[in-house]
């Protein structure tokens, strides 16, 4: 049974990948679908000045917002920030760049980076500051603005199972950004909640061939964090 991309923790996993500047795509949708080892022994590892392109930045303090608190991310390439206090102050402060990008289009881009296709238009954004400094080009009478492939340095996702050789498949939402951010980094490092037997997972139910991903860890058990908890109060008797 082959287990070379399989590394005993998230350190070992990202051992010689790490240095200041790297532009990294992590999956996740607010607190679904994270690869909350990885971020952790990101921030450990003290590395500076990092990019994250990322649907959003956690909360405070869970997902990338732990990087935020111990100013580890010089650049948030992301759709929605929210939810997010340190975040807020760092942005008003000056001390964080933040590139805003559609969902749809940040999802394009990173899947875009994962093809090899460096650009694509879209009319998502146009007139608005989202358009601001990107080239405009007409198609059929419309106007399209010119969106970049992400190209990451390293890739970080969190997976629901994956076999030996590193098929992965993804559980409900928490497939989300995962995919496309698992593609087009330069590397990429799963953490995953069940490793199987090669060849006991349907290929019609793969999400993510192993073709794309470097390094595993078993990141299990995991606890279900929720972003905010809203209940219905209970009717008085």
């Amino acid at each position: 049974m082959a287990m070379n991309k399989l590394y005993p923790d998230a350190a070992a996993a990202l051992d010689g990948l790490l240095k200041d500047d790297l532009l990294i795509a992590s999956g996740g949708f607010g607190l679904c679908g994270l690869p909350e080892r990885l971020l952790d022994a990101i921030r450990d590892s003290g590395v500076k000045n990092l990019t994250f392109a990322s649907n959003n930045a956690g909360i405070d303090n869970e997902g990338i917002g732990k990087l935020l608190r111990t100013r580890q991310v010089g650049k948030m390439i992301s759709s929605y920030v929210g939810e997010n206090k340190e975040f807020e102050r760092q942005f008003l402060a000056g001390e964080l760049e933040v590139e805003f990008c559609p969902q749809g289009t940040l999802a394009e881009r990173m899947r875009a980076g994962g093809a090899g296709i460096p650009g694509f238009y879209t009319k998502t954004g146009v007139g608005t500051q989202v358009a601001e400094g990107k080239e405009v080009k007409s198609f059929g009478g419309e106007d399209y603005i010119l969106e970049h492939g992400i190209f990451a340095d390293l890739a970080i996702v969190k997976a629901w199972k994956a076999d030996e050789t590193g098929n992965v498949v993804f559980r409900k939402t928490a497939r989300n950004f995962n995919a496309p951010a698992a593609t087009c980094g330069k590397v990429c490092v799963v953490e995953v909640e069940e490793i199987v037997p090669t060849g006991s997972l349907d290929p019609d139910c793969i999400h993510l061939p192993g073709v794309y991903v470097n390094r595993m860890i078993l990141g299990a058990p995991y606890d279900k964090k929720i972003e905010f908890r809203t209940v219905r109060e209970r009717a008085a008797t």
